[in-house]
């Protein structure tokens, strides 16, 4: 192993299969635009997600070219919205049915991850350790290593026995953080929403970037800039 392998501590960003992809790569643009290394994980359900929100496909075998597509998009489905490099970025991604995957073992160097979107059942599998897939198996090792753990679930209503699940994650370290855009920030297109709730993502996880107007303690400022 050379040493910049030996050196690379990625984010791993699990997408589960709740709606909310342009989260997802809004979340993932900002980690490349910051210069961090991703592992990937897209679980099964998810891929019906992505083709359902987006008309893109995420192919094992062509991912690379799949989510260079993805990352392009807006938030509104227009192409070409984004400049991304995907293909020399540092992205490695990690099939969902890979139990044997990296991001599977505690000894895997990683920063934490990021679940986004996290669906009711993907919250419900990490809160029982259930680990029936590598998104839900990277995340129990993720919490008993004591790494970051951002839980962007998407759903609503939330019933009682979801509430219980997030108040387990909370207690077991993780971030929950609802995909729940606000609106001080002075949005004016939908891209401006889910990048308000990307941005609030790498916030919990330390990692910098410029995706919303931070607020500055002036009423009415956003309207002003």
């Amino acid at each position: 192993m050379d040493q910049a392998e030996e050196q690379r501590r990625p984010w791993i960003v699990g997408v589960s299969g709740a709606s909310g992809t342009p989260y997802a790569a809004a979340v993932l643009r900002g980690l490349l635009a910051a210069g961090e290394a991703v592992d990937l994980v897209v679980s099964r359900a998810s891929r019906l997600t992505l083709l359902d929100e987006t008309g893109i496909p995420f192919r094992d075998a062509h991912w690379r070219e799949d989510l260079g597509e993805w990352l392009s998009r807006g938030a509104d489905g227009g192409p070409r919205a984004f400049d991304v490099d995907v293909a020399g970025a540092d992205v490695r991604h990690w099939a969902a049915g890979d139990l044997a995957a990296g991001p599977s073992s505690g000894s895997y160097p990683a920063r934490g991850m990021l679940i986004v979107p996290a669906s009711t059942a993907c919250v419900a599998g990490v809160a029982l350790g259930l680990s029936k897939d590598l998104l839900q198996r990277s995340a129990s090792v993720v919490l008993k290593e004591r790494r970051p753990l951002v839980v962007a679930v998407r759903e609503t209503p939330l019933n009682g026995q979801t509430l219980k699940q997030l108040v387990a994650l909370d207690e077991a370290g993780a971030v929950v953080l609802p995909a729940s855009p606000a609106f001080y920030a002075g949005a004016t297109h939908i891209q401006d929403l889910v990048d308000f709730v990307a941005g609030r993502v790498l916030d919990a996880a330390g990692v910098p970037h410029r995706l919303y107007r931070r607020w500055k303690g002036e009423l009415g400022g956003s309207r002003r800039d």
